[in-house]
């Protein structure tokens, strides 16, 4: 038996971004040098009043025994002060806030606790794989509604309830988004929140990146309309924030109802975050936020010297406003070629990694995700192997001659 015979596992289709794993890891084992941009895997160390808490936490035996899966009151208290000094929105840490996991547990088990068969969720595409297959998994169809350049997503909403049958059970909303790093404001949201009030539809705002912005302007949390609170959850990690990814913590905040059924699924699945991590976790949200600030001037000057180094490698990249992503448009030269294969070339010709754009969904194929987790001299050493490998495939930088093919090989395989 294999496990495609496995009804839920049916309804997983081939996970894209193994093959380009598996050739990063077959190129790394023959002793080649990969600069991995695929992952957004935060390199940063925890902050160290962070480590001592959870180190002093974890010599208590008293933190060893189970912990309580809604999260312990300090952390749930924490979690609402930062709520209010942040968003300025006050919370109840008894029924409108909970730990996670981390957020993706958070949303999978929501998912699970909600949905019907045949339920139908209205998902971003692209979009964090999440926030489908969370859904997918808990026997939930899903209508996806594109976003980016040249598309509204209040028409693209409005346009999927009008054509559901049956209506709709929830949105999802990321912004700042992973993988396109495109942010919104509260005007964004206001049309969405009278919308989803007035058709019945939950509203998921995951937040993962609220504190990973460039330009000085914080994004707002959905919360921050006093309605929400009536349809809305959100989402939020600390493994951006504070770079905790490997601590496994997060929480939610908002609906009391769905906040309840979250509740009520992890308290049969799971017995909570080990206690010496919540404590350091309520640390790390009433400490100092000093961390948070050098986390994001380091991911911003990062941010530069990919952009600059890209444009003068000939690809042209948005700078992304928020987030530690660059969703970069694929060379018109290799369009054709797809994500995936754009990918492999790239990770074959300039030992360079990235995260094809189709592993988020069919309208990410013209991208790929660039993670900003390597240090800034091998971000300019990538950069570096990208533009010779756009050289030798006769691309050249917007304002120099195109150079003759020094590989043919790289240029057959472009053009092919």
């Amino acid at each position: 038996m294999t496990d495609s015979e496995f009804h839920r596992i049916k309804r997983l289709p081939p996970y894209v971004f193994a093959e380009v794993n598996a050739m990063k890891a077959r190129a790394r084992a023959a002793g080649e040098d990969i600069i991995d941009f695929g992952m957004g895997n935060p390199d940063l160390p925890t902050p160290p009043h962070i480590v001592e808490k959870l180190i002093e936490a974890v010599q208590d035996p008293k933190t060893h025994r189970y912990s309580n899966s809604r999260g312990i009151p300090g952390l749930r208290r924490a979690i609402c002060s930062y709520y209010k000094k942040r968003f300025n929105v006050t919370l109840d840490p008894e029924s409108e806030a909970i730990v996670t996991i981390g957020s993706k547990e958070g949303l999978a088990n929501l998912a699970q606790a909600i949905t019907s068969p045949g339920d139908i969720m209205l998902v971003p595409n692209p979009s964090y794989p999440i926030h489908p297959f969370g859904f997918i998994l808990a026997g939930a169809a899903i209508r996806h509604l594109p976003i980016g350049q040249g598309y509204s997503f209040m028409e693209s909403l409005e346009r999927a309830v009008k054509h559901s049958v049956p209506k709709p059970l929830a949105v999802v909303l990321n912004y700042p988004s992973n993988p396109t790093a495109e942010v919104v404001d509260l005007d964004f949201y206001r049309p969405i929140v009278e919308f989803c009030l007035k058709h019945g539809i939950y509203i998921l705002s995951d937040l993962a990146y609220s504190e990973i912005y460039f330009d000085d302007v914080p994004p707002p949390s959905i919360l921050e309309i006093p309605e929400a609170r009536e349809i809305a959850v959100e989402f939020t990690s600390m493994s951006k924030t504070y770079s905790m990814p490997g601590w496994r913590i997060g929480f939610a905040t908002g609906n009391k109802k769905l906040i309840t059924a979250l509740a009520r699924i992890k308290s049969y699945l799971d017995y909570g975050a080990f206690t010496p991590i919540q404590v350091a976790a309520a640390a790390a949200l009433n400490g100092p936020q000093d961390c948070v600030a050098e986390a994001r001037a380091i991911y911003k000057a990062r941010r530069d010297v990919l952009i600059e180094g890209l444009a003068a490698a000939g690809w042209q990249v948005p700078s992304p406003p928020a987030s530690m992503f660059a969703w970069a448009p694929i060379p018109a030269q290799f369009a054709h070629l797809g994500s995936l294969e754009f990918s492999k070339l790239l990770l074959q010709e300039a030992k360079v990694a990235v995260a094809p754009g189709i592993g988020f969904g069919e309208y990410g194929d013209g991208h790929v995700r660039l993670a900003l987790v390597e240090n800034q001299h091998r971000i300019r050493q990538a950069c570096r192997n990208i533009r010779l490998f756009f050289q030798e495939a006769g691309i050249a930088p917007q304002g120099t001659a195109r150079r003759a093919p020094v590989a043919a090989g790289a240029k057959q395989r472009a053009a092919s």
